[in-house]
């Protein structure tokens, strides 16, 4: 299985970055697992929160396929513990999903159609993080989660 971690513009902080790149390294140990970053909207104080939230979509849907699975990481989605995100993980791979797609929207979050194309919605906490931060918890998340599939240490209840 690929996992693939759509994000909406590029970090500027430095220490999230190397988080990020850490974890995808380890993750690669497991699973192909990619980044793509998709390019800060330009001249946004002139577009409505709708608008670019429309232009968000239109340039992650372009990098969707038809036969990807979709989970959108949203403040609304369900919430899981380590050991469940694990276990969806291993559904996933054993259902043959083929590439598996993550979304990290832009601070307005997701359009219509983004919504309307999700698979599912997964929430990382109640709590809001910067749409920045929320890339190294995922990583390291995701990370934790083939952990617990390998049954290695780095992971105890």
């Amino acid at each position: 299985m690929n996992v693939e971690l759509i994000v909406v513009g590029k970090t500027d902080m430095k220490e999230v970055e190397a988080l990020v790149a850490m974890y995808s390294k380890r993750l690669n140990h497991y699973v192909r697992f990619a980044i793509t970053t998709i390019a800060d909207i330009r001249n946004t104080k002139k577009l409505s929160e709708a608008e670019q939230r429309r232009l968000e979509g239109e340039a992650i849907l372009r990098l969707i396929n038809e036969s990807d699975h979709v989970m959108l990481l949203d403040e609304h989605g369900v919430e899981l513990r380590s050991i469940e995100f694990a276990d969806m993980m291993q559904r996933r791979m054993s259902a043959g999903t083929r590439r598996l797609v993550f979304v990290i929207g832009g601070p307005y979050g997701f359009s219509e159609a983004v919504y309307g194309r999700a698979n599912s919605k997964l929430s990382l906490s109640k709590m809001t993080f910067s749409h920045q931060i929320v890339r190294a918890i995922f990583a390291e998340q995701l990370y934790r989660a083939f952990t617990i599939l390998k049954n290695e240490p780095y992971h105890h209840e």
